[in-house]
């Protein structure tokens, strides 16, 4: 039966005090800042505010600390508070052809307008520790340029004005917000994409890495991989024009993908997109890969049961918040449940030994 815990509220009490203590660490060493961790720890931050569907470094930053680097309770502080927030309205589809571009890479072409721009990247780098970091020394000043704030055409544009790759799809309807109603199935691809887009990040990841393995169709590259700042605008009935009230930083990839056509559309190039906050290149790379094999049913391709292919599988089990909240639960005291459990056990027992002992008569 279950038995009532005597002093539990004082023992949770002491348990957010220890984790605050645990959180603080040893008092000798300075304690990081805000700042610090939004300057320093720049993807990490841009993860929880992908995942967390709220742009603003400042309180993923916050959320970091607060989580002791615990980026999926990061994530979930996040959209707790996100929830507290009031809604004024919507803003504009951004145009991410006029993005102040800092990285722009593309696997197909060499030569594309606008050249290609390495930018910040660990594609290049030797993987070895940096021991000079454990020295605390100064970071030399790169040798750079500020974001190239000329427009750069989407590669893909280029196939696209040869016929050779599936035209943009346009709608003028409101896409659902899952920020504000539940997934429903089935989900169009903007509900697709908005669920992949805050999908825990290693969970796309596996999804995407075995559709190249085989468990899908997307034999892709990468058309264009492009990160940097969009302006946000948002349209003011009382002036009667859109005006712009920020700037977010975004990674967007398309992926070009083998079609070998349909009884309506001929052979053709088609395309899988990703669009995240910050500098989040492989989820959105990730995001890409996914979002294509999930369009095997409008494409009129075969499912071959591959589970990036199953739309209930890959977005009913990519979020991390739900997904923690029911695998986390089961520590929480289940003592009526686990009698229950206990009891039936023992009640069979006793029945196979009853069955037992007659038999033997």
């Amino acid at each position: 039966m279950y038995v009532a815990t005597k002093g539990g509220e004082r023992a949770i009490e002491a348990a957010h005090q220890w984790l605050a203590e645990e959180r603080r660490g040893d008092r000798d060493v300075p304690e990081l800042s805000i700042a610090q961790i939004r300057e320093q720890m720049s993807l990490a931050v841009n993860r929880v505010m992908a995942e967390g569907s709220l742009y603003d470094p400042d309180l993923a930053a916050l959320a970091i600390k607060q989580a002791r680097g615990d980026l999926i309770e990061a994530i979930f502080l996040i959209r707790a508070y996100r929830t507290t927030l009031p809604r004024f309205g919507a803003s504009l589809p951004v145009e991410t052809g006029e993005m102040a571009i800092t990285r722009r890479v593309s696997a197909t072409f060499k030569d594309v307008p606008g050249g290609q721009v390495l930018g910040p990247t660990f594609d290049y780098t030797h993987r070895l520790l940096d021991f000079k970091l454990a020295a605390e020394g100064t970071t030399p000043e790169a040798q750079r340029k500020s974001a190239d704030e000329t427009p750069a055409p989407h590669i893909l544009d280029l196939l696209d004005r040869d016929g050779l790759m599936e035209p943009l799809e346009t709608s003028e309807d409101t896409p659902s917000d899952l920020t504000r109603e539940p997934l429903e199935m089935p989900a169009d691809r903007p509900l697709r994409l908005q669920a992949l887009a805050r999908g825990d990040e290693g969970f796309v990841l596996s999804l995407a890495y075995s559709t190249q393995r085989g468990y899908g169709r997307t034999h892709a590259f990468v058309g264009e991989l492009r990160i940097g700042t969009c302006a946000v605008e948002m349209e003011i009935p009382e002036l009667g024009f859109a005006v712009e009230i920020g700037e977010v930083e975004l990674s967007e990839c398309e992926t070009v993908n083998q079609f070998t056509g349909s009884k309506t559309e001929p052979a053709q190039f088609t395309r899988g997109y990703g669009l995240v906050f910050g500098q989040n290149e492989r989820k959105s790379i990730s995001m890409s890969l996914v979002d294509r094999a999930l369009r095997w049913e409008e494409l009129g391709e075969d499912n071959t049961g591959a589970p990036a292919q199953d739309a209930e599988f890959v977005l009913y089990h990519c979020d991390n918040i739900q997904a923690t909240g029911f695998l986390e639960h089961i520590k929480l005291p289940h003592y009526v449940d686990f009698q229950s459990e206990l009891e039936l056990i023992r009640r069979l027992r006793r029945e196979a030994g009853a069955e037992e002992r007659e038999a033997a008569e």
